[in-house]
This record gives C-alpha cells, sequence and structure tokens, in this order.
C-alpha cells in the first residue's frame, strides 16, 4: 500500500506539472496524499526503531547471543524491512562504523596498554599500599572511587576518566572481594555529575539548542551539580555497605590472598619490572597527561604508549610477541563490539528511525499531566538517555519537548535543565557512547549485568537532583 501510494503520487504530481492546468482540488488531492505518505513513513520508520531497540534489549537481556552479533544483524536486517535499499544501508553502515573507528583503535592499544602495565606489575606497589592503608575499609575505597571519578572526569572525556580509574583501582576491588560492579556504577554516577560541566558535551548542545552560552546554563545548574557530587558520594557509601552485608565484600581468606601470591608467582613471576615500576608510572602519567593536552589522536597516544612499554619492559622481541598475544582476546573482543555498535548507531542515526521514535513517545504523554510535561521527561531522561544517542537527544528529541511544552507555559531553560539531568546520568550505561564498552571490557563482565547492577543507583541520583531542581524553583 505505501509503495502504491508513492507510485500513485508521483504519477499525479507528473500530469499535474505536465498539464499546467491549475486545478484547486486536484492541487489539494496531491497535498493530501504528500501528508499521508509523510505520515506512513514516519510510523514506519517510528516502529521500525522501536522494533530494533526491543530486539537488542531483548536478545541481550535474555542473553540469546553476544553483543557484537546482535549489533550487526538486527540493525540491518530492520533496515532492509523498513524498505531501505542495498546502497542506503550500505551508506548506513559506512557511516556508523567511520564514526567508531578510531575508538576501536584506541581500546585495541589502550586494553593492551594497561594489560602490558599490569604485567610488569606496575599497579602491584599502589595496590599493595592501598590496601594495607584501607586494610579491609570497603566504605572508605568506595568513596575514594568517587572523589578520583568526579575530579578525572573535569576534562570531561569519557574514556580518559574510565582510563585513568578503572585500570588503577581493579586490582584493588579484585583483592578486597569487591564486585567491579560497583566500581562501574560509582564511575559512571561521578561522570555524569560532572558532565554538567561547560565545557561537556551534553550541556554544549542544550544550550546550542535554547541559543545561549554554555557558560550561562551551566550557572542555573551549580547547585544540582553540587548536590550531585554529594550524592554520588553517598550513593557510593551505600551500594559499598551493601556489599558487605550481601557479598562479604572485604572479607578475604588466608587461602584466598595465598592463592592470588601463587597465581602470580606461577603465572607472572618472568613478566615483573619491579625496577621499571618508576619508569612505568611516569610513562602513563605522560600518556594521560598527553591525552588531557588533546594534541594527537588518542588512539595514537596509546598506540606510541604500547610501543614504548613493550620496548622497556620487554626489549625481547619473542616477549613483546607474547604480550601482544596475551591480551589480544581482550582487546579485540571490546574492539569488535565497538564495531558493531558504529553499525547500529549508523542505521538508527542515518535513517531518520530516532527522529520518527521521537513523535510517538511525545504523543502518549496523556493531556492531563501535559502542564507538568518537564517532570515527565526529566523522570524519563535517564531510560530514554540510555537507548537515545547524545545528538539525537538532544538535537531531535528535546527540541520537539520544547515545542510541546510552549504550549503549557512551560518556559525552554526548564525544559532542558529537567531533561539534561537523567540524561548525563546514563551516560555509562548506554549501549549507544563508546566508554561503556572500554568500561566493560577492562573489568570483563557483560553489558547487561552492567545496565542491571547500575540502572537503580543511576536512576535513584537523577530522581534526586531533580526533585532538588524543583525545590529550589529551578524548574
Amino acid at each position: 500500500m505505501f509503495l502504491f501510494r508513492i507510485f500513485y503520487i508521483v504519477k499525479k504530481l507528473f500530469d499535474y506539472f505536465k498539464s499546467i492546468k491549475y486545478n484547486h482540488n486536484e492541487f489539494k488531492n496531491i497535498c493530501v496524499q504528500l501528508y499521508k505518505i509523510g505520515r506512513d513513513l514516519i510510523m514506519i520508520l517510528g516502529l521500525a526503531g522501536f522494533l530494533m531497540l526491543f530486539l537488542m534489549m531483548w536478545l541481550l537481556f535474555k542473553s540469546k547471543t553476544i553483543p557484537l552479533v546482535v549489533f550487526i544483524t538486527v540493525p540491518v536486517l530492520v533496515a532492509f524491512l523498513a524498505g531501505f535499499s542495498i546502497p542506503e544501508v550500505v551508506k548506513f553502515i559506512e557511516k556508523g562504523i567511520g564514526k567508531t573507528s578510531k575508538m576501536a583503535i584506541l581500546f585495541i592499544f589502550s586494553v593492551t596498554y594497561f594489560g602490558i602495565m599490569s604485567d610488569a606489575g606496575m599497579f602491584d606497589g599502589i595496590v599493595d599500599k592501598l590496601v594495607k592503608k584501607a586494610g579491609t575499609n570497603v566504605i572508605g575505597i568506595a568513596v575514594v572511587t568517587a572523589l578520583i571519578a568526579i575530579f578525572s572526569h573535569l576534562d570531561g572525556a569519557t574514556v580518559t576518566t574510565v582510563l585513568v580509574t578503572v585500570p588503577a583501582l581493579l586490582p584493588l576491588y579484585r583483592k578486597l572481594n569487591i564486585r567491579p560492579q560497583l566500581l562501574l556504577l560509582i564511575v559512571g554516577a561521578g561522570m555524569g555529575v560532572m558532565n554538567l560541566l561547560p565545557w561537556g558535551g551534553p550541556v554544549a548542545r542544550a544550550a546550542a539548542v535554547l541559543g545561549m552560552d554554555p557558560n550561562e546554563l551551566w550557572r542555573y545548574m551549580i547547585p544540582i551539580q553540587i548536590l550531585g557530587v554529594f550524592t554520588t558520594i553517598g550513593l557510593a557509601v551505600i551500594c559499598a555497605m551493601r556489599e558487605i552485608k550481601y557479598h562479604n565484600a572485604g572479607k578475604i581468606q588466608e587461602n584466598e590472598e595465598i592463592s592470588i601470591n601463587e597465581k602470580k608467582e606461577n603465572k607472572g613471576i618472568d613478566l615483573k619490572r619491579p625496577k621499571l615500576t618508576i619508569f612505568n608510572l611516569i610513562l602513563t602519567g605522560v600518556v594521560l597527561f598527553t591525552l588531557l593536552l588533546d594534541k594527537f589522536p588518542t588512539y595514537f597516544v596509546f598506540m606510541m604508549g604500547c610501543s614504548i612499554a613493550l620496548i622497556v619492559n620487554y626489549p625481547n622481541p619473542k616477549d613483546q610477541k607474547n604480550r601482544i598475544k596475551a591480551h589480544a582476546p581482550a582487546a579485540v573482543d571490546v574492539a569488535s563490539v565497538m564495531l558493531g555498535a558504529g553499525i547500529m548507531v549508523g542505521v538508527l542515526s542515518n535513517s531518520g528511525m530516532l527522529e520518527s521514535m521521537t513523535i510517538p513517545l511525545l504523543k502518549i504523554i496523556p493531556g492531563f499531566i501535559a502542564t507538568k510535561l518537564h517532570f515527565v521527561m526529566g523522570i524519563l531522561s535517564l531510560p530514554l538517555g540510555l537507548i537515545l544517542g547524545t545528538d539525537s537527544y538532544f538535537y531531535g528529541l528535546m527540541p520537539l519537548a520544547i515545542e510541546v511544552g510552549k504550549n503549557y507555559e512551560i518556559a525552554p531553560l526548564t525544559m532542558a535543565i529537567a531533561m539534561s539531568i537523567g540524561k548525563n546520568l546514563s551516560l555509562f550505561i548506554s549501549p549507544l557512547v563508546p566508554a561503556t564498552f572500554l568500561g566493560i571490557g577492562l573489568v570483563n563482565i557483560e553489558l547487561k549485568d552492567h545496565i542491571k547492577y547500575s540502572f537503580g543507583g543511576l536512576f535513584a541520583v537523577s530522581l534526586l537532583m531533580l526533585a532538588f531542581s524543583s525545590f529550589i524553583e529551578m524548574i
């Protein structure tokens, strides 16, 4: 029926302009047909987008297959079902992978670099000192994690924050029997709160939509951000207490400590480079500082870092090759998922599906709560941010929500602030964000397990910040 309408309208337009005779009824009929085609196209694309996201989430949460397979197959199949031709789908794929290919290269070399540093024993001295000082104080370690995540995200770069916090703290978490999901949750909350800075991408996008300076928008949000910092620390304390009570965090048995030491001795005694610890720490500091300078591509910094680390720590070519082989599975696994996610992002963002999905999301809101639309969007901002990309959320959904809100005397600034809070906190659990795959790759957990563990805590922080913004009459 849809294809027939397209054929019909094209024929009518051709006949109309060929005759060059104006007929009001004929022209009106053509306009009606054009409207119906546009409406059907939006409906088809919107349904296709929701079908794609539903299938992917269901397959991932039910562990029917690995994320790589889901991200590659489902978007392509749905795109064909939506009526796109092979050349169009190929273009979607190329654009999507073009966006994530550099990130995939970064993942390969960053995972390999920190793997080499771990092999050489760079983290051993740091972890041993922290363990000795903290003892089994799981709460203290959780708070330290929150502070490190908050301060390391001052540059607004998610990948850098993950690379600074996770590799350094993960051995400590494992040694104290703390589940790595807690590490990712705290890091995600810290990044989400600090992403409200004016140089953070989301705030800059929201400011562009509003037509105002990012610094001006940030000044309105400073009280919310301050509360978010304390809420993140509180979340770390509460979740650490839960880990202690229900998962025996901090209670390490003597035989477990011995097994850890034995594992080090039996598996990696020839790999340790205690005399090069200072050099490796300096090299890592230089790598991270270079990342902050933003003078070179991020992936190139880690490519160079890997090369120097291999030459200094393992000068024998055979040892260098063995180190690359040892970390290849983890590096390739993360990079391949990132490339697969590129296909998903390419299809969603270039096919018009995301834009079409936003319209029914707004229409399902009942009229009696329309005057509180900013609260509704604020509550839904984290779940929506989980499935919508940053650009699609801020440049697609937010303008529509602002326009609808104007009809109910909701100020654009009010809507933008409400919608920015939850979206920022969804950053580290969204499958559309590259840093999410870097984080779960570094700690070696599944995406579904990460989302299950972190969603509730991040959602609670989001709601508290939203409630506070209402209490101070900001929204």
